[in-house]
């Protein structure tokens, strides 16, 4: 099964960079200068980790902004001047090296699956996680601070038309799907795209 991975839209906070200090406090955020330590502080935006030095936003974020009691916001860290990852059955490094929770949404926001999972296992995990025809998405959360990770999409709901991602994305996501398998998209692309 093809899944796309994406982080946090990066135009939510490049604003915030150019905050003071007083000013991110009332957006619920605080600044931060990267340490040592490896792995680094882990990007939402881009799914990488900071290196020594790099400027970051620690920021309580609604991720999961529905109409059920699963609405959800945690504190997540962003780094200056990042693009927002996306890509089609790829895992990004920053996940296969941890610990994560993958939880399955339906269409309603609720949760209707969930997987404990070593990074470097994650595909399988999606697999079986998405197997459930109710899943319309995932959330991965870090296990052990619980705090968001990025969302995971079928590929092959790229397809569909109801997607705001980029037009190469889609016909690559498209391709993807139908190598994958040959009935699982029937795609009608408009002539204005």
């Amino acid at each position: 099964m093809s899944f796309r991975i994406t982080g946090l839209p990066a135009e939510k906070f490049s604003h915030l960079f150019e905050l003071s200090d007083e000013e991110l406090e009332t957006h619920g955020a605080v600044r931060r200068t990267a340490d040592a330590r490896n792995p680094g502080y882990p990007c939402r935006i881009s799914l990488t980790d900071s290196n020594e030095g790099d400027e970051l936003l620690l920021v309580n974020y609604e991720h999961h902004p529905v109409a059920s009691p699963y609405r959800m916001r945690f504190a997540v860290y962003v780094r200056r001047g990042e693009e927002t990852y996306d890509a089609v059955d790829e895992v990004p490094e920053q996940l296969r090296i941890r610990q994560l929770a993958a939880r399955s949404f339906d269409r309603n926001g609720m949760m209707v699956g969930w997987e404990l999972v070593d990074g470097r296992k994650l595909e399988g995990a999606i697999e079986r996680l998405f197997a459930d025809p109710k899943a319309a998405y995932l959330h991965v959360h870090y296990a052990a601070a619980g705090c968001y990770a990025a969302r995971i999409d079928r590929a092959d709901a790229i397809c569909s038309g109801h997607s705001s991602a980029p037009r190469a994305l889609r016909y690559r996501a498209l391709h993807a799907a139908v190598s994958a398998r040959p009935r699982s998209c029937r795609v009608i692309i408009s002539p204005s795209e």
